[in-house]
């Protein structure tokens, strides 16, 4: 309470949010929980997109772009040439302020180099920045798994290494250490658990892009193939529901979601392009007693002797491509993927109705056709999707600039209940693309420069069974944000309704489920060294038990003086059960992000700084302590803390060259 009542007395003091609180404008929670998203954006930040030298799929990469806003930067670019400052953006018409100000935290004004195809070896030598990064998470508690059960030492750390010349030649090799899990033994003999390394081309006239290791693909709307970003329903205001064609390094230290192997992307007119790649990884599973595939795992967790039998025990191939054509704002793509499991993939389907139509065998076939058009009023863009069993999946969005302030969207899916792809991810409410019917329909409103209304309202209908639903059964969604901006203090509020059937006790009706949650967020500026931001978020659900609600209190602080920065937070939580439960998003160190969940009663607090020693040399650390008042023991089974708190500290050293 002394550090909240602290921060909120030097509220006069602030400084331009930075890309993470740009960020949570049109993100919720729930997306800012995956760190391959984070880690996508906090590497567009740190190696800027130079808007002199930007191509289509260099801006594509930014996810909160529409069609219309790509189209009018590129636009822009072509008519009157090299931008002098950022400013310019103001002159581009398809900009919002708000769009501005988040596209300054990924761009930056260059100089327009010589359009040569291929870079000059002592220009990549002398140019390019080579970085190395250690990291280091030490807790302060023991977990049961580390006194009797799990195969390592406690720390979690990871290694990182990555050369970038101006975005057209990247690569590097991050090694990636789990708390728990074994280090030079048992199956690591290799020292790490996990190793990403990766090398990246672009920009090399013919040969667009070119990328060999890991990897990630975006295909159209994912219907057939996502691999890259995992962004929502408000994201899909800002994007107003845009198809993607990218490929993109894997440097994460996550180990779902990649290709290994190759994939590249040449132009082979002015109109035509192809895109193809090859992939074999090893997966994670759970066997059934006749070694086929009950469940694929993504956790990449391997510390106790049951987690690391499922390491690698089953590898896949993928195959795919896609022909694109393209004139002007007017495209299509045709795109085919293959996927072969060296075992055959048999989820547990015996008495358990809802899984009839999983995805069943070793070979996998998706294909769809992709296709879109624009101008400076109207978006149309679609995909549709067949599977090997016929089944059908399409995804359709229309956008329409009604004016400089007002932008609308409207999406609808059908994911046929037969409808499988072992790589698919895109709009859905369910989560998966399969057994769902829905319709979408947002706002974008902005009736003057301090002001900011978004508002979204999605239905869905589920045709066959679900975890824990026992017959067809819908979903409701929406969700209205406003903001109000001065020059030195902004005011923002978010309230989403959710409701979802789901059956009561007796298994013999389907019964509502209502959440409620709300959002206040503040924020005051009169000075440039120091930014305070006080949150309050609120949630109600209705639960067997009876409506639930949950509360958590918070308030940041940033302070920049020099070489140092140090950021600080505290907030209160007061949930009556887990249903109830929060999620709350604070800054760490570079490329750990995550949105924490919190339930019971207790107070989280940290304090994180991050110091420039050089140019070349910066060293970060952060404590984060949460306590609870509710319990003596942290978790259940392995993970077990027998202590009412946990301290973690994370450090980072950073070496730029």
């Amino acid at each position: 309470m002394i550090l909240f009542f602290a921060f909120q007395a030097l509220s006069s003091f602030a400084q331009t949010p930075d890309w993470q609180e740009d960020m949570q404008e049109w993100t919720t929670m729930e997306d800012m929980g995956d760190n391959t998203n984070m880690e996508l954006l906090e590497d567009l930040s740190i190696n800027k997109i130079n808007l002199n030298q930007a191509t289509r799929e260099q801006l594509e990469q930014l996810p909160f772009l529409s069609a219309q806003q790509v189209e009018g930067i590129m636009e822009y670019l072509y008519r009157y040439g090299p931008m002098r400052s950022l400013s310019e953006l103001q002159m581009i018409t398809q900009l919002d302020y708000q769009t501005r100000q988040q596209l300054k935290h990924y761009v930056e004004v260059g100089k327009e180099q010589s359009p040569s195809v291929w870079p000059k070896l002592s220009d990549v030598a002398k140019y390019g920045k080579h970085t190395i990064m250690a990291t280091a998470k030490i807790p302060f508690y023991q977990r049961q798994g580390n006194l009797d059960g799990y195969l390592g030492y406690k720390t979690r750390h990871d290694l990182r290494y990555q050369f970038n010349y101006n975005n057209r030649i990247k690569f590097g090799l991050t090694a990636a250490q789990d708390g728990g899990e074994p280090f030079f033994a048992d199956r690591n003999k290799m020292g790490y658990d996990h190793y990403s390394y990766y090398f990246q081309l672009r920009d090399m006239g013919w040969l667009e892009a070119l990328n060999l290791g890991m990897y990630r693909v975006q295909m159209g709307m994912g219907l057939v193939m996502n691999t890259g970003f995992h962004l929502g329903k408000l994201a899909a205001l800002q994007s107003m529901g845009r198809s993607n064609h990218l490929l993109t390094a894997h440097s994460s230290r996550s180990v779902a979601g990649y290709l290994q192997g190759a994939a590249a992307t040449l132009r082979l007119s002015k109109q035509l392009s192809v895109t193809a790649f090859a992939s074999y990884r090893p997966l994670d599973a759970t066997l059934n007693d006749d070694n086929t595939v009950r469940t694929l795992i993504n956790t990449g967790y391997h510390r106790s002797p049951t987690e690391m039998g499922k390491k690698h025990n089953t590898h896949e191939t993928d195959l795919g491509m896609s022909i694109g054509w393209r004139k002007g704002t007017l495209y299509v793509n045709a795109n085919g993927v293959y996927s072969h499991m060296d075992r055959r993939l048999s989820p547990q389907k015996e008495n358990v109705l809802y899984r009839r139509y999983a995805a069943e065998g070793s070979d996998f076939a998706n294909f769809s056709l992709d296709y879109g058009y624009n101008n400076y009023r109207m978006s149309i863009a679609g995909e549709t999707a067949i599977n090997r069993d016929g089944a059908i999946a399409a995804l359709h969005s229309l956008s329409y600039v009604v004016s400089s302030q007002v932008r609308l969207t409207a999406i609808h899916r059908y994911y046929d209940k037969r409808y499988t792809a072992l790589h698919a991810y895109s709009f859905s409410e369910g989560g998966s693309m399969q057994n769902e019917h829905g319709i979408y329909l947002g706002i974008n409103w902005q009736p003057a420069k301090s002001w900011l209304v978004q508002g979204y309202a999605d239905y869905a209908h589920f045709s066959w069974l679900r975890y824990r639903v026992s017959a067809p059964s819908d979903a409701f969604d929406a969700m209205l944000t406003t903001k109000y901006s001065q020059e030195k203090w902004s005011l923002e509020g978010r309230y989403r309704l959710h409701i979802r059937q789901q059956d009561n006790k007796e298994k013999t009706t389907l019964i509502n489920r209502t959440d409620h949650q709300i959002r206040l967020n503040w924020s005051y500026t009169l000075m440039p060294k120091l930014t305070t931001r006080t949150m309050v978020n609120t949630v109600s659900k209705a639960t067997e038990q009876g409506n639930k609600q949950g509360v958590m209190v918070s308030q940041e602080a940033t302070l920049k003086y020099r070489w140092l920065q140090m950021d600080a937070n505290v907030g209160w939580f007061h949930t009556d059960n887990y249903d109830s439960r929060i999620y709350l998003y604070e800054k760490s160190v570079l490329y750990d992000h995550a949105a924490t969940m919190y339930y019971g009663h207790g107070i989280h607090y940290a304090l994180m700084a991050r110091a420039e020693l050089s140019k070349r040399l910066t060293l970060s650390a952060k404590m984060a302590v949460t306590n609870y008042f509710d319990r003596g023991t942290i978790s259940s089974g392995l993970q077990q803390v027998d202590k009412s708190s946990m301290a973690d500290l994370l450090v980072q050293l950073r070496v730029t060259l």
